[in-house]
């Protein structure tokens, strides 16, 4: 059995040595998928268009839009002079957000009253809308309570931090503390790129076969059905393992993501990980007439699922019940909650065995059911 396999084998990497598109493809697609979805997806809102209009023209009304101006989080692009000029501007998309000062900002203050400050958000795009919130709400209590300590420090009174405030509220984020959406980002793309590649890889090695007319051959072989499709497994496992390496070490010198876990745990599991996606590209290839009928249902059935339905961007947890089922049926979904433990908590393997022996059985389901669904006859 272990040589009719080595001769699949070798077989498989001479096809794969002959074409050149193929390995353009091994070595390029993986690195320029990490650039482009890198760079492109980036959940970090910064630099949000503000308009202030500010009707009180003090110090005060001065200090607290500079405390808006300090920072990324917000450019101040525009000085409005009446409601009309915001209207206009949030209308024609030149700003995204507007601040209105009232004109008795520093009298209230001065009397100790409560002072209503409007801000208007653009609501079209919610994610920059909410985030735009919750900046706001940090600034304006921040300068809430330095407002208030100046108050304490003119009436001589005693100016203690927890004197402002009767709860004193801190917050620490563990495992990404500087929330850079990177961190989160391209540990997940890791998987996605790996899903898609994969499959891309395999779901032509047997319709290639039957198109080039040499299926006949392997039909008459001693070659059984599971050792054909374990030997045209296997050279692709150790293709993708090479792009696993670069797309590791392309993450971490391109977008500095932290591995605070093992190494070799990872290369482990993407073995694992691996034998699934190969898999299903596996199975499309035994299943499809043609190479195109294969590419296209390898991009439909591995890509579009990997990046909307495995969590990679838009938390499982959120969508609904059958969506999140579904989700539990695309081995990507698995791998990302993996792979962002691992690169992210440096958890060891009792922490991840569930996901991990999810793919296991997964992957060995995928090669069943190939070399089922593959028949040696003509």
């Amino acid at each position: 059995m272990l040589l009719r396999i080595r001769m699949v084998v070798r077989k498989e990497f001479i096809q794969i040595s002959r074409d050149t598109r193929m390995l353009i493809v091994v070595v390029l697609l993986p690195l320029v998928m990490l650039v482009l979805y890198g760079y492109a997806i980036n959940l970090d809102v910064k630099h949000v268009k503000l308009a202030v209009y500010d009707q009180d023209h003090s110090k005060a009304s001065r200090d607290l839009i500079g405390a808006f101006s300090n920072g990324d989080y917000f450019d101040i692009v525009a000085q409005a002079g009446s409601y009309e000029d915001l209207t206009e501007g949030l209308d024609h998309g030149r700003v995204q957000a507007a601040l209105v000062i009232p004109a008795s900002l520093a009298e209230d203050l001065a009397s100790g009253r409560v002072v209503p400050v409007q801000l208007i958000i653009d609501g079209s795009d919610s994610t920059v809308a909410s985030t735009a919130l919750g900046y706001t709400s940090a600034i304006i209590q921040q300068q809430s309570a330095k407002i208030s300590l100046e108050a304490l420090q003119r009436a001589g009174l005693p100016a203690s931090g927890s004197s402002l405030l009767p709860v004193d509220y801190r917050v620490r984020y563990w495992y990404n503390p500087e929330l850079k959406s990177t961190n989160f980002i391209i540990p997940g793309l890791i998987a996605v790129i790996l899903m898609m590649l994969s499959a891309l890889l395999t779901s032509a090695t047997v319709v290639r076969e039957r198109e080039r007319g040499t299926i006949e051959s392997l039909v008459v072989s001693p070659v059984m059905p599971f050792e054909l499709m374990l030997g045209k497994l296997i050279p692709y496992v150790i293709i993708a393992f090479f792009d696993v390496l670069l797309v590791i070490v392309a993450g971490r010198l391109l977008f500095h993501v932290p591995l605070l876990g093992s190494p070799a745990l990872v290369l482990v599991l993407s073995g694992v990980f691996l034998t699934a996606a190969l898999g299903i590209g596996l199975l499309i290839s035994v299943t499809a007439n043609n190479q195109q009928v294969a590419m296209v249902m390898a991009m439909v059935g591995t890509q579009l699922p990997a990046i909307l339905l495995s969590g990679f961007v838009f938390p499982i947890a959120s969508m609904p019940k059958v969506v999140q089922w579904i989700s539990a049926l695309i081995p990507a979904s698995h791998f990302i909650k993996i792979l962002r433990a691992i690169f992210l908590k440096g958890s060891g393997f009792g922490l991840i065995w569930k996901p991990s022996l999810l793919l296991l059985v997964f992957g060995l389901a995928m090669l069943a059911l190939s070399s089922a669904r593959f028949k040696k006859k003509l």
